[in-house]
């Protein structure tokens, strides 16, 4: 194994070993206070390799310098995640390496009917005798994103370490509470102090990402009327037989997640709790287009209204809120941090791949604020959920990506 895949192994298993989960119901920033037990880990580790002006921000963020070695050139922010999903258990996470993956199925200590198989994740099919990394099957790994800070760490330290290698000006940014939409804090964009940035926060080696969904939040309440069920006839109104109407009538089979892909824009319920007296629920819409985003609140909204007409005792209100929009309008007036991507991929030997990210990243926020942001490929792979999986190869060719693209972008004599 090299010293840059041991470093890169050894960096993300301990990383996803350290709960981070966020939550999007919590009123605080960061959204829980663990993730700041990882945020003080990496910050004294930027301290440890020779990192300048680290620091935890208020709203724990992770910021560092890396000294540039040559004048002139942009001043690049680089970027990735420290939270991992709500979506999927991420407590106890048990990180686990499989050496020279053989091509065959991968089953999981921890669930024992759990299988990964190439037949089921064509993309592991190309992997045979990489070294991969997984969970045990009771929890997610969260490689997304801690094998972006993985891959910028090792980055960081190489550069510090090596002052031959040309390079400017670098701002390192490691985020909390990206999947839930609240990783870049108004303040981030003054903070970072870069001409431009990417994150570090997508799957496939070769993908250079500068599209994204654009996305609203809403929740929906439901105020019924609460009475004994014993003596409810002509009284009670149930909360949750309204919800569950209001479900029944969003289109399920050609906008739901399960059945779209590519371009196609869905809604999607993702927790739903209360009472028969008053429930809640929340509800994402993404599109990547403004008018099909706008389209989808019209038609949450008609459909609220609707269920409402037919119990006028209940009371149903929904609220959306603007989450993050595609990055797409701001990138596409000025690629140059794009073609700076594409070129470091085709001078490593990567032939680079630009597909629209059927979800968001900080790059989002951050481009939509002023800060152009596109996406760099990690090499994740089967998110959010027991199955992901990570090769630590596809993570060293990150690593050598983000090196070329900083020497690239300095001036030449």
């Amino acid at each position: 194994m090299t010293q840059l895949n041991a470093a890169l192994e050894e960096r993300l298993v301990r990383y996803a070993a350290v709960d981070t989960q966020s939550d999007e119901s919590s009123t605080t920033s960061p959204s829980t206070a663990i993730q700041l037990d990882l945020a003080r880990m990496l910050e004294a580790e930027l301290i440890r390799i020779g990192a300048q002006d680290v620091r935890v921000t208020d709203y724990g963020a992770v910021l560092a310098t890396i000294p540039g070695t040559v004048e002139g050139g942009p001043v690049i922010g680089l970027l990735a995640h420290m939270d991992t999903a709500p979506a999927y258990n991420a407590t106890g996470v048990k990180p686990r390496v499989i050496r020279g993956y053989n091509g065959g199925e991968i089953t999981f200590p921890d669930a024992p009917n759990l299988r990964l198989t190439p037949e089921a994740a064509p993309y592991l099919a190309e992997k045979v005798g990489h070294d991969l990394i997984t969970a045990s099957g009771a929890t997610l790994l969260g490689a997304d994103d801690k094998a972006g800070i993985a891959i910028l760490m090792t980055m960081a330290e190489q550069l510090l370490a090596d002052p031959s290698i040309p390079h400017g000006t670098l701002r390192i940014a490691f985020t909390p509470d990206e999947e839930i939409g609240q990783g870049v804090d108004a303040r981030m964009p003054v903070d970072l102090g870069v001409d431009f940035a990417y994150t570090l926060d997508g799957g496939a080696v070769g993908e250079i990402e500068y599209e994204t969904f654009s996305a609203d939040g809403a929740k929906v309440k439901v105020v019924g009327v609460s009475t004994h069920p014993g003596t409810a006839k002509g009284k009670m109104v149930n909360a949750l037989h309204l919800a569950a109407k209001i479900i029944e009538m969003l289109p399920q089979a050609t906008e739901t997640p399960e059945v779209t892909d590519g371009r196609d824009g869905f809604w999607h319920i993702t927790n739903m709790g209360g009472t028969a007296a008053e429930c809640e629920m929340s509800i994402i819409l993404r599109d990547f287009e403004r008018d099909g985003l706008a389209a989808r609140g019209e038609m949450l909204r008609k459909v609220c209204e609707a269920v409402a007409a037919t119990e006028p005792r209940a009371t149903i209100t929904c609220q959306i809120k603007p989450q993050y929009r595609n990055m797409r309008y701001w990138l596409e007036n000025d690629m140059t941090p794009v073609e700076l991507a594409r070129a470091a991929c085709r001078a490593e030997g990567v032939e680079p791949l630009s597909v629209p990210i059927r979800g968001g990243t900080d790059g989002s926020r951050l481009t939509e604020m002023g800060v152009p942001c596109p996406n760099i490929f990690t090499g994740m792979q089967e998110i959010h959920g027991p199955l992901e999986w990570i090769s630590v190869q596809d993570m060293a060719v990150a690593t050598r990506v983000c090196l070329r693209l900083v020497q690239d972008a300095v001036p030449r004599d």
